[in-house]
């Protein structure tokens, strides 16, 4: 995938292994939008935009909130094309892809170095850039989501609270094991270069999934009867997991289709009005079969399977039942 080194760009993979276990790095631009400015950067319509793949499960949080929140007139994005190459995320003008318009760079890596001369790390998605200072102001898609919920409130079409007081302190712990055993799970376990890290990793990501599973059956929803932030972290893994991690990161014990509750729930989230449009399977079968060469060496993308997230769901039903 390459990275950079003291502003560089070095072909090869930046990712820490220990005894054959990803390790993820952590994200290195971490500052705030804040609504009254107080960060230095403040939310302002317009002054923002976010590059992106729609791809990448981090990414995809922060376009479901963009489009949730209404705020695609206050904030730009750049889509870049789902195959990763010798140069790391390119833009292109493939369908689905929509080029850099702020900076007309043709690689994504070309953002980090405008941002940080000397950058070392790897170069990733979402990253949320400040067109009037010209830098990222933050690349880890946590922090974004919790920005564009509750800092721009001012430019937003639309104010649900995703992530309300009185949940917090559930809604981080669902998150926290979501996280580890399940969004980052999947990578553990498809990255693994020694059988006893992959079998840990497989072991603790379908643990989670069965937690999942089993929390669902008690609520509508991660959180209680309202969709929270929680919800927003895990769907995006869950969409792509029978397409994309079931086979190519060997996550094969069940598909989430195998799932009762889980299945119905991603079908319900999917339906929310505006979440169908976030999701690009296409770009998403492309971009994991076609870059992971290192997984896949002859890049060919499967056609299948075929799966339908507007098919009836039964989280309405099978509640108002429980209620009654």
């Amino acid at each position: 995938m390459g990275y950079l080194e003291n502003g560089a760009w070095r072909e090869g993979h930046d990712a820490r292994m220990v005894s054959g276990e990803f390790v993820r790095r952590d994200s290195q631009f971490r500052d705030r939008v804040t609504a009254d400015g107080s960060s230095g950067f403040p939310a302002e319509a317009g002054r923002y935009h976010l590059y992106v793949s729609t791809a990448c499960p981090w990414a995809h949080r922060t376009l479901i909130f963009r489009k949730l929140k209404g705020l695609e007139q206050a904030i730009s994005i750049s889509i870049v094309d789902p195959v990763i190459v010798d140069q790391g995320w390119p833009f292109g003008e493939g369908q689905g892809c929509v080029p850099d318009t702020v900076n007309g760079f043709h690689h994504l890596h070309q953002l980090y170095t405008k941002a940080k001369s000397d950058y070392t790390g790897r170069v990733s998605v979402p990253a949320l850039w400040d067109k009037r200072k010209g830098t990222i102001v933050n690349n880890e898609s946590s922090e974004i989501i919790r920005m564009l919920n509750s800092e721009f409130e001012a430019h937003a079409g639309a104010h649900e609270d995703y992530y309300p007081k009185p949940l917090r302190g559930e809604i981080d712990a669902v998150n926290k094991v979501v996280y580890g055993g399940i969004n980052n799970g999947v990578y553990r376990t498809g990255f693994a270069t020694t059988q006893e890290a992959y079998e840990r990793a497989f072991d603790a990501l379908f643990a989670a999934l069965d937690e999942m599973e089993a929390r669902l059956d008690r609520s509508r929803y991660l959180v209680g009867d309202r969709i929270t932030e929680a919800d927003w972290r895990l769907f995006p893994t869950l969409v792509r997991f029978d397409s994309v991690y079931h086979g190519h990161f060997k996550c094969n014990r069940r598909r989430i289709e195998d799932y009762p509750n889980l299945s119905n729930y991603v079908r319900d989230l999917y339906q929310v009005p505006g979440v169908a449009e976030t999701v690009d399977m296409d770009h998403i079968k492309r971009h994991y079969y076609a870059s992971h060469r290192h997984i896949n060496p002859t890049g060919i993308v499967p056609r299948g399977p075929a799966l339908d997230f507007m098919a009836p769901h039964d989280r309405a039903r099978k509640f108002a039942r429980a209620a009654a």
